[in-house]
């Protein structure tokens, strides 16, 4: 295992009842990189990420993080050695307050968490770094709004918050802006941007414009399995991405320049 790595899979597998969902992915994320998983529906990114954070057992293959095995640790322990995951669903509480539903987050990593009976001194001193927290998504004047009032992307952008309360070394994002309009898109792509100035992230995205403008590295799934990775103009310029995506081959007598792939926002 290199040390220039934080997170590494060899030959990850995961079957189901014959299906193979993960087909022997090897997978190197850079330390401080932002790194994407892309594919076609069905190509197992998702199936990737539950392996990474032990949703699900792999049937074969080894994970590592930061040079240990961590195939068989168990996720409330994965949390704790500093990866954390979020949802293609937004997982905040909708009747909490913004600032309340970051608080949550910090009191699970204080290790004071479902503590409720606790005075309100007590967890009030938690609010500093909850607004500082907010601060970094753009949030900070919605601190006081309950959570059900904040536009989609902002609830997105709470999401990020309550994840980086964990205090992540590396950030697994299933989907970020999935389901946003343009403006959204963009500043929750900006503030991922912002973010991964001191940590390392893995993310599964669909829109291809979010990817090209973040992603230092892409590795493209096809039926479970790498199909190619590298930098975004490499890999949106392979005819082998095109195929998978639209479904559309050199050989059908495209001309070669057809095969930049270019998704608008």
């Amino acid at each position: 295992m290199s040390a220039d790595y934080v997170l590494q899979t060899s030959n990850l597998v995961k079957e189901f009842k014959g299906f193979t969902a993960v087909d022997g992915v090897d997978l190197n994320v850079e330390r401080g990189s932002i790194h994407a998983l892309i594919g076609p529906n069905g190509a197992g990114k998702t199936t990737i990420f539950n392996l990474l954070t032990k949703f699900l057992i792999p049937t074969r293959g080894t994970i590592h993080y930061n040079g240990r095995d961590i195939t068989r640790v168990r996720p409330a322990a994965i949390a704790r050695l500093g990866v954390v995951r979020s949802f293609q669903i937004s997982a905040v509480f909708p009747q909490l307050s913004v600032l309340e539903n970051v608080r949550v987050a910090l009191q699970q990593k204080e290790g004071i968490s479902f503590c409720f009976w606790r005075s309100e001194r007590v967890l009030e001193r938690l609010d500093a770094r909850a607004l500082e927290l907010l601060d970094a998504v753009g949030l900070a004047e919605f601190a006081r709004v309950r959570t059900v009032d904040l536009s989609y992307g902002r609830k997105r952008a709470l999401e990020i918050a309550t994840t980086l309360a964990l205090d992540p070394e590396l950030m697994l994002l299933d989907e970020p802006t999935q389901g946003m309009g343009h403006e959204d898109v963009d500043r929750v792509a900006d503030l991922i941007k912002k973010v991964s100035r001191d940590r390392t992230i893995l993310m599964v995205e669909h829109n291809l414009h979010v990817v090209s403008k973040l992603a230092d590295r892409i590795t493209v799934l096809q039926r479970g399995a790498v199909l190619t990775e590298g930098g975004y103009d490499e890999v949106s310029a392979d005819p082998r991405v095109m195929e998978a995506y639209l479904g559309t081959s050199v050989d059908d007598g495209e001309p070669e320049t057809s095969l930049k792939l270019e998704v608008p926002a």
